[in-house]
């Protein structure tokens, strides 16, 4: 998003600058930039000064829209996006609000608006935009043949992994059990860690499972290089940003039927989607695609097609970009 609007101002379309809670994202985009270095009130404070002299804002989630301006005379079109989990079951009002006064509001995937207009009114106006990677180039091919490994990218909320990490803990004996050397690989970290750990350590298969935490991006490339597959078979996932980047590194994807990675990954062409609720398919396509290369090579390249059609950052630019100039109104070219 920051680099679209970045290749508007460096086209002299528009003025632009960035506000960031933390942090200096933006800035090796050429746009200039204002860190409230972690300080909620004085983000806040930035917003409603950048306000005396601008005219549109746009927020890349509601959270961070809450900060907008609500005085008349402070008051300025905006857009924000809805990315799931914080516009469904346990919204705050406040974020709903955000979403609801938005001039345009974008969500990353009609499942994320479809879950969100189910539970609350006043979002009839959202617009699907699907995400994309920032890179438009495809990962370079896996110097050493892919290992019977499978990796899963994700956050550790507090619940324990509600991207799917229980499923597939619970799951995987049954899967060295038909592929012995296999391996589960889980990158990332969170509140849920400890929780992880002690399923990992009550698992017969705990042998065949690392946690490697969080990980650099070089290091997370050796993990997707690496791996035969990509599972985050969860049931409240908005969009699913690991999924892209393992399709850009021609890597098939097991998610489930029951969020957007129906959506994002082509069921049988770029990998799996499984219904979490039939006993044994989980592990079932875990198993086809660890035993079966040519399999796994087959959906790779199609995950690859499938990512440079529609999840690469020039079809993202193609899609944001009409609708953020709708914010001041100007007709899509």
């Amino acid at each position: 998003m920051a680099r679209v609007i970045a290749e508007e101002a460096a086209a002299g379309r528009i003025d632009a600058e960035a506000l960031t809670l933390r942090g200096d994202e933006g800035g090796d985009l050429g746009l200039k930039i204002t860190t409230a270095s972690g300080s909620r009130p004085r983000f806040v404070a930035a917003v409603h000064r950048a306000a005396l002299a601008g005219s549109h804002f746009v927020y890349d989630f509601t959270g961070i829209a809450r900060a907008h301006p609500r005085l008349p005379s402070l008051a300025r079109p905006y857009l924000t996006w809805i990315h799931g989990i914080e516009v469904w079951e346990e919204a705050e009002e406040k974020r709903l609000a955000r979403a609801r006064a938005a001039r345009i509001l974008l969500a990353n995937s009609a499942y994320t608006v479809a879950r969100a207009r189910a539970l609350h009114g006043g979002l009839e106006h959202a617009q699907v935009c699907w995400l994309a990677t920032e890179s438009d180039q495809p990962a370079p091919p896996p110097s050493t043949p892919r290992a019977p490994a499978i990796a899963i990218l994700a956050r550790l909320d507090e619940r324990g992994g509600y991207k799917g990490h229980r499923e597939l803990i619970a799951c995987w004996h049954e899967v060295v059990a038909r592929v012995p050397e296999a391996t589960l690989t889980i990158v990332g970290d969170g509140p849920g860690r400890a929780v992880i750990e002690h399923l990992v350590a009550q698992s017969p298969a705990r042998s065949r499972i690392h946690m490697l935490g969080l990980v650099p991006e070089d290091e997370l490339n050796g993990v997707l290089s690496r791996c035969s597959a990509l599972a985050m078979p969860s049931r409240g996932e908005g969009f699913g940003l690991a999924y892209v980047e393992a399709m850009r590194h021609g890597v098939p994807v097991i998610g489930s039927v029951h969020d957007a990675a129906r959506e994002v990954n082509e069921d049988g062409v770029s990998g799996f989607n499984v219904d979490l609720d039939r006993p044994g398919e989980l592990s079932a396509r875990l198993t086809e695609l660890l035993s079966q290369p040519a399999l796994a090579r087959t959906l790779g390249l199609g995950a690859q097609q499938r990512w440079h059609e529609h999840m690469r950052y020039a079809r993202f630019a193609e899609r944001f970009r009409p609708l953020l100039r709708s914010l001041w109104g100007e007709r899509p070219i």
